[in-house]
């Protein structure tokens, strides 16, 4: 396993076998797994934001969303596909047919995702939405069961 793929083994370690049907009963899991306001966390943050700033993730699409995928889902990734994209705007529409887990970091203003803060979020399976930020920038890694996403309209 690459080191790339490696830095981001504590978020797929943290959602591995999380029943997402229940949002915020999965939330509650991922925060206990791997808190956002940990030592750990703040690590983490902090080599995301340097591969972001040093083109290695998100670097595909342009401004006001750009992103990338850092691994397909598979064994060494607990069955979770790794995609990151940096935003400060909406995202295309789209479907979770297992659900979708989201690592989010601000980077700049006080944005939200959905209107979440900074931290984790989970869209159950079967739900869909226009990814949004507002207030700032965020970058997001989010995990998909089975790499499973569905683009939705043109």
């Amino acid at each position: 396993m690459d080191e790339l793929i490696k830095t981001f083994e504590p978020l797929w370690r943290a959602a591995a076998g999380i029943d997402l049907s229940d949002a915020q009963a999965a939330h509650g899991a991922l925060t206990a797994r791997f808190d956002p306001r940990s030592d750990d966390a703040r690590a983490l943050q902090a080599a995301l934001v340097a591969l972001l700033a040093e083109g290695r993730v998100a670097d595909r699409g342009e401004p006001p969303v750009t992103y990338s995928r850092a691994a397909r889902a598979g064994e060494d990734t607990c069955d979770l596909s790794v995609d990151v994209v940096h935003m400060s705007a909406p995202g295309p529409e789209h479907r979770h047919p297992r659900g979708e887990v989201n690592y989010c970091i601000a980077t700049d203003g006080a944005p939200t995702f959905d209107g979440s803060p900074p931290g984790w979020v989970v869209h159950p399976p079967g739900s869909q939405h226009v990814p949004t930020v507002e207030g700032g920038a965020m970058l997001i890694v989010y995990l998909l069961p089975g790499g499973e996403i569905e683009f939705l309209g043109a």
